[in-house]
């Protein structure tokens, strides 16, 4: 009974894990995406960050707005590289490797779920960056073991969460041209819509509820909480955690549904 459970459990991870490792892949032909991807965490600490930490127009409460401005740059940067990533899907459907993909016997939602966690890993380049800025410009981060894996989880969980959700848009639009359009429309009210670089309370209450309502609020609240020494979160590391992993399961659950429509 246990063995006829745990047999495609193990299967499941197994093929999810081999399609991470085939997406990882492509990174050894082209690094050039992991250096431009730097710049924009770059620009936001050192340009928007420093002039706002200085002239202290931004309210905060006992955080310095650098420090508060540091986890939301990397949710920020997540977000960004996470929601473009459906574009691959629309090229493997021209290449016809979404057919092959298909053809085979992995479970779709190992496909998707695969596809997320190789975003996941892909991020992890962009915590290494900001975690760099962060310490240069003397930004108060909690070494401990505890805190650091917390950042890798909540890092490659809002991954999963926003590549899969870029696939489903994929699915949905089946072009190139009308995806670049449709993720820059998304991107930035997700961004602005959440407590990246200003807190909730100082929304106006139809903004706040939509911030409520927005997944990344709880991925900067998780990292803020995790990144920042003597942070307390808003909401509850608990349930950043519960928000995150039951949006993720959701996405790759319909994502799993749709990617077959991707071929047709």
């Amino acid at each position: 009974m246990t063995t006829a459970f745990i047999r495609p459990f193990t299967g499941f991870i197994g093929k999810t894990y081999v399609i991470t490792e085939f997406e990882l892949r492509k990174l050894r032909h082209d690094f050039t995406e992991l250096v431009t991807r730097a710049l924009q965490p770059a620009l936001w600490l050192l340009v928007f960050g420093q002039v706002f930490s200085h002239n202290g127009a931004m309210n905060t409460g006992n955080i310095p707005y650098l420090d508060f401005i540091a986890p939301g740059i990397l949710a920020q940067s997540v977000l960004f590289v996470a929601i473009f990533f459906g574009i691959n899907v629309i090229w493997e459907r021209d290449l016809g490797i979404v057919q092959k993909f298909l053809a085979s016997p992995t479970p779709r939602s190992a496909l998707v779920l695969g596809k997320g966690f190789s975003a996941g890993a892909r991020t992890l380049s962009q915590a290494a960056i900001v975690y760099c800025l962060s310490l240069l410009l003397g930004v108060r981060l909690d070494w401990s073991p505890f805190a650091l894996l917390n950042v890798v989880c909540i890092v490659v969980l809002a991954a999963a969460l926003f590549s899969t959700f870029s696939l489903v848009i994929a699915c949905i639009v089946k072009t190139r041209e009308r995806f670049m359009g449709v993720g820059q429309v998304l991107t930035m009210p997700l961004f602005f819509a959440s407590n990246a670089i200003y807190p909730t309370a100082i929304m106006p209450g139809w903004l706040r509820t939509v911030a409520l309502l927005n997944p990344l609020t709880y991925v900067v609240d998780a990292l803020r909480t995790s990144m920042l020494a003597g942070s307390t979160s808003t909401f509850g590391l608990a349930f950043d955690y519960v928000v995150i992993l039951l949006t993720t399961v959701l996405l790759v659950t319909i994502g799993a549904r749709m990617y077959p429509r991707l071929a047709s």
